[in-house]
Parts: structure tokens; C-alpha cells; sequence
């Protein structure tokens, strides 16, 4: 997983905003039922983002990121990969994610991420842009050739190759209507220069718009309070992902 559980976005708090929160059980069209974190601004607003979390699923971490938009004027909203296998219980840190990763498929995720966007757009979003981290961060571009109407698609150190039988965003570059930002950490053993360059190859050859920043000697996962070391990166990335939203909303 890309954090621990006491982990926190390394984004500040806005004090005295006017946000709700609240946690939801969604309906995908196949019938799973799976828990989410609802965050939402007080006034009404046009624009949506939905968080896809690392290998872990939902956690705090991603129920804090989804409020730090929320300060910020975006209704957010962070979905769980496994309604179908354990749920939609909170879970303690002993979970055993690995078995629950293994049984999901490109078409359960994006079944769920389409409830999620549906949800937000029922809320009012017009707009809607997904933000991933780790397998959620491929899951994020993935979601740009899921049919789903996005803005655009961003994505925390993710893996753009095909990977253990699911076809990678590199290979669906052609698929994809939206526009790409891709935040790498350059001290990644997992995902090389050379993946970063084929991705943006094949983005390039799609002509579709796209921006792939590498941060020098960051680990994967630098976008984590307790590695105050990578604030610098951690501080750029949220700039560029709010400004992306904007840009495309």
C-alpha cells in the first residue's frame, strides 16, 4: 500500500469552511453495493472530483483528501475497490487487501467509478475530473477511456503498462477522451523513465493534451504528510492537480 493508516494528505486544512461529509453506500449497474466518503462544499458548485485510492481502498487518508477538496470548492467523493468481496464495513488496519485487489476486474472498477461520477453529477457536477494514486492512479486514466464524460483524468505514481492481465493505459492512450496529468516520482524502482516516456509517446501519438511531471528523487508515494522531506513535491503536485481541475472544468 502507498500509506499507513494514521497517514495524512500533505495539504492544509482550511479552518471555518463550510463543508459536509458523510459516508454513502453506492449502487454500481451490476447490483455492488460499496462504500464511499461523500465531501461537499455548502454551496452548490460545478464541479466534481472522484478519488481513487491505492491498493488498500478506502481509508482516512482518502476520506481527509476528499475534504481538503471540499475546503476548496469541489464536491468529492472516494470510492472503495471491494463492495464485492468484503463489503462496505469500515476495516481496521489488519485487512487483508492483496486477496480483494487480485479480484478485480477493468469492468467492476469502472462500473463503480461511473455510480461515483453519477452520484456527483446528481449533486449538480457538470464537470468531473478523476484523481488516483498508485493503482488508483492508473485506474484514473483508465477512467479517461471509460465512457464516462470526464474533464480530465490525474494520477499520483501510477503504472502505465499493461500489468498482470489488464491492459494499461499506455495500450488505451487511442481510447481516451480526456486530458491526462501524471505526477511521477523519479526514485520509483516500479515504474522507470521508460514507462513514463512510452505513456507520453502514446498520448502524444493520440493528440490528446496531456502533462507528465517526474519529481527528482521522490519516492513512490511522496504525496505523505510524515515524508516532510518530498513537502516541496508534495506542494508542487497539489498546485498543478487544482490547477488541472480548473483549467478543464
Amino acid at each position: 500500500m502507498c500509506f499507513e493508516l494514521d497517514s495524512e494528505p500533505p495539504i492544509p486544512a482550511i479552518s471555518g469552511a463550510a463543508v459536509s461529509h458523510d459516508d454513502v453506500v453506492l449502487e454500481a449497474a451490476d447490483g455492488n453495493r460499496f462504500a464511499a466518503f461523500l465531501a461537499t462544499p455548502e454551496e452548490p458548485v460545478a464541479t466534481g472530483v472522484v478519488i481513487l485510492p491505492d491498493v488498500r481502498g478506502l481509508y482516512r487518508f482518502y476520506e481527509e483528501l476528499a475534504l481538503r477538496f471540499a475546503e476548496r470548492g469541489f464536491a468529492a467523493i472516494a470510492l472503495d475497490y471491494f463492495g464485492r468481496t468484503a463489503g462496505v464495513a469500515k476495516r481496521d488496519a489488519d485487512f487483508e487487501y492483496r486477496e480483494h485487489v487480485d479480484a478485480t476486474t477493468p469492468g467492476s472498477v469502472q462500473a463503480d467509478v461511473a455510480a461515483a461520477v453519477s452520484r456527483l453529477r446528481e449533486l449538480g457536477s457538470t464537470s468531473i475530473v478523476t484523481v488516483g494514486f498508485c493503482f488508483g492512479g492508473r485506474l484514473s486514466w483508465l477512467a479517461a477511456a471509460g465512457g464516462h464524460g470526464l474533464a480530465g483524468a490525474v494520477g499520483f505514481y501510477g503504472g502505465s503498462g499493461d500489468r498482470e492481465g489488464w491492459v494499461g493505459p499506455v495500450s488505451r492512450a487511442a481510447e481516451m477522451t480526456a486530458p491526462i496529468l501524471a505526477l511521477q516520482a523519479g526514485d520509483d524502482p516500479n515504474i522507470p523513465p521508460e514507462m513514463n516516456a512510452a505513456f507520453d509517446a502514446a498520448l502524444t501519438a493520440a493528440g490528446l493534451e496531456h502533462e507528465i511531471v517526474t519529481y527528482d528523487g521522490a519516492p513512490h508515494s511522496f504525496f505523505d504528510r510524515k515524508q516532510e522531506q518530498y513537502q516541496d513535491a508534495s506542494d508542487d503536485a497539489w498546485a498543478r492537480t487544482l490547477a488541472f481541475i480548473e483549467r478543464y472544468s
